[in-house]
């Protein structure tokens, strides 16, 4: 007879009533023949579960009944006693399987695998607080702490009176294993009352406090972001200059000392500069700033001359490296030269056709990397003549010496050429030879020289376009330009009329006041200005008043003039002043003690009643 059997796993757990809550678990495994099925599909459909391994799934598919345990590794599941740290990753294909958790007071049921998972809603941030739904109506506080703190610590539960609670837990990851629990059915005791047994149902819940804690992160976490930044840019920033000092006497003794240092030279002058900038030079410290100048001018003749030495430095370096590629040159010609030479019909023949191939290819790539150098050294020794030309312009007059150096510097350069030259006149041989050769072969239907010299004059064609275009927007450009310009001149010419005229205009109105002004002489003759200092002092005093509408006292007056004239006397000036009785007048302003004689000029007033 087969016998199936069913390994049932209770856990019981123990929940101090301290602080520090351990769980306590003691756990049994009892083997349970199921000698009647249709008894415990029974029992199972009071739970209101349906019963595993009748459906035709083996709930122990890998039991050994000869070994009296399993083969494979049992599952592991967050709420296995003894673990009281976060579950490890559960890969996707491999099924979690659930399994009745006991406790002190109830008991718990798992949910049916074969249906879907509880739904739950999005998470929020931070959150660590979960919602528990489906509670027995005689279910308790204590009931609830005894079944979810084997989850993690609990701060806080706010019971309701309608089945549902809601539990804030002190870490996160405690709200992961508390979801865990979502769908068990949940039995106090071994009651069968509708009012001890529910569906639990844990959701995740939205509380002030875990968005408030979790704000309070990311604000911590981005002030440490600033702060790392802010700590990694001041790293990579580069030191600020030192600050430069307050110039006095001994700290100009220190910088002049500077200054004849070539080493500190740099420093120094950065320090003379800023004092410059301050403002510090006046009349007692000038003679110190023009030494301290001096001292950095005598650096100008010792910068040129190592300026110089680089120069010639730089020169020593292009001259190797043009012998150096010179010499690279000569030895890609000679490779070149064998290559040529194996590509023969004498040599040719005793070589494979994957040997010919490789000897082909390498011959093309050495031709394009010759040709490369070949064309550097060249342009090389052009910019060296175009050098040389521009000092032919810039200095007429040479020596002997530098002629005799530019002669031996042709004449190797001159070499170089012919045997660079006899070198590819070799080479344009073989290629000759070849040529023959395969024309004897076969006939060549495409003619690459061809197509090269049609992309050479097509390239010279779109050239010439292109340029006959730029000159002709040019045209177009300078005849708008032209145009412009003769626009502008004829408003010039209106304009030089127009002044013509106002011109002519003035000169008549200059003969009509010159005709007016004889009667004006006569008048001036018997005037009461005598000589022309006191017409001088009559204008200068007008000014003054003029500037003064309220008028100024006669020792006002005279102050002004002294600035001007020490010899000036205050009575001629009031004799003056009262003889032009039309031009000044005098008037007494304030009242008692403050009574004050006050000129005042009134000079238009006067030229209408005379």
């Amino acid at each position: 007879m087969q016998r199936d059997f069913i390994w049932l796993w209770f856990y019981e757990i123990g929940i101090a009533a301290d602080s520090n809550r351990t769980l306590n678990v003691d756990s049994t495994a009892m083997t349970l023949p199921m000698s009647d099925p249709t008894a415990w599909a029974t029992a199972m459909n009071n739970l209101g579960m349906a019963p595993l391994g009748i459906a035709g799934q083996p709930i122990l598919p890998d039991f050994d009944p000869a070994l009296g345990m399993m083969t494979g590794i049992p599952p592991i599941t967050p709420m296995m006693p003894g673990l009281g740290i976060v579950p490890p990753p559960i890969p996707p294909d491999m099924p979690v399987v659930k399994e009745i958790i006991h406790c002190k007071s109830c008991t718990l049921f798992p949910p049916n695998p074969n249906l879907p998972p509880p739904a739950t809603r999005e998470r929020p941030p931070g959150c660590k607080t979960v919602f528990v739904g489906g509670l027995p109506e005689n279910g308790t506080e204590q009931i609830i702490v005894e079944v979810f703190e084997q989850c993690g610590e609990i701060i806080a539960i706010r019971k309701s009176k309608k089945n549902f609670c809601h539990i804030r837990f002190a870490e996160e990851y405690m709200v992961d294993k508390a979801l865990y629990l979502s769908g068990y059915r949940i039995r106090l005791g071994s009651s069968t009352d509708k009012k001890d047994t529910g569906r639990l149902h844990v959701d995740f819940a939205q509380a002030r406090d875990d968005l408030y804690e979790w704000e309070c992160k990311q604000r911590m976490l981005a002030r440490e972001e600033r702060h790392r930044r802010r700590m990694e840019e001041e790293r990579l920033r580069p030191p600020s200059p030192p600050p430069v000092v307050h110039y006095s006497d001994h700290e100009c003794s220190i910088v002049a000392e500077k200054l004849k240092d070539d080493s500190k030279f740099s420093e120094a002058v950065q320090t003379l500069l800023t004092w410059i900038e301050r403002g510090e030079v006046n009349r007692r410290s000038a003679n110190n700033f023009y030494s301290m100048i001096q001292s950095a001018n005598s650096h100008v003749r010792r910068l040129l001359n190592e300026k110089a030495a680089h120069e010639k430095d730089m020169e020593e370096a292009k001259e190797k490296f043009k012998q150096a590629l010179s010499g690279i040159l000569i030895q890609f010609e000679q490779i070149v030269a064998v290559y040529h030479s194996a590509s023969k019909q004498k040599a040719w023949d005793h070589f494979t056709k994957a040997q010919r191939k490789n000897i082909s290819v390498w011959c093309k790539q050495a031709e394009e990397i010759r040709n490369i150098h070949n064309d550097e050294l060249m342009g090389i020794r052009r910019e060296e003549e175009m050098e040389m030309s521009d000092d032919e312009i810039e200095e007429t007059t040479e020596t002997k010496e530098t002629e005799e150096s530019a002669l031996v510097s042709q004449a190797e350069t001159l070499k170089e050429e012919n045997d660079s030259l006899r070198w590819q006149l070799d080479a344009y041989r073989n290629e000759v030879e070849l040529l023959k050769q395969e024309q004897g072969k076969a006939h060549r239907e495409d003619d690459p020289n061809k197509e090269q010299q049609l992309k050479l004059l097509q390239q010279a064609l779109q050239g010439m376009q292109q340029h006959l275009l730029k000159v002709q927007e040019e045209y177009k450009r300078k005849e708008a330009e032209l145009e412009k310009v003769k626009d502008d001149k004829l408003q010039v010419e209106k304009m030089l009329e127009s002044l013509k005229e106002k011109e002519s205009c003035a000169s008549r109105l200059c003969t009509s006041s010159q005709d007016s002004d004889y009667p004006l002489e006569k008048t001036l003759n018997s005037s009461p200005i005598k000589s022309e200092r006191e017409a001088l002092l009559v204008g200068i005093i007008s000014t003054f008043l003029h500037v003064h509408p309220f008028g100024a006292s006669i020792e006002y007056i005279c102050s002004y003039l002294h600035r001007l004239d020490n010899k000036i006397c205050t009575s001629d000036v009031e004799c003056l002043m009262s003889r032009l009785q039309h031009t000044f007048k005098q008037e007494m302003t304030g009242v008692g003690a403050s009574l004050e004689k006050r000129w005042k000029f009134c000079g238009f007033e006067g030229l209408k009643l005379t």
